[in-house]
């Protein structure tokens, strides 16, 4: 995205259940997102410039074999 970016002590706490960097954000976006691509052996990482420099959130999903 384009929006403030994450600050980098904040990153290792992103995926964490009731940690929030808004000020009326529940914490519970990411975390979800995190068990949900975990339940299908997915990976989902996160990269930020640092504030004001926006996020980037990539999610890898592995495919069955046979599928493309």
């Amino acid at each position: 995205d384009q929006g403030c970016g994450i600050l980098p002590e904040q990153i290792d706490r992103v995926f964490d259940p009731f940690f929030s960097t808004k000020e009326s954000g529940t914490g519970l976006g990411l975390a979800v997102c995190h068990q949900i691509v975990a339940q299908h052996r997915g990976t989902i990482t996160l990269e930020s410039g640092g504030q004001g420099q926006g996020t980037i959130v990539s999610v890898l999903l592995p495919l069955k074999r046979g599928e493309i």
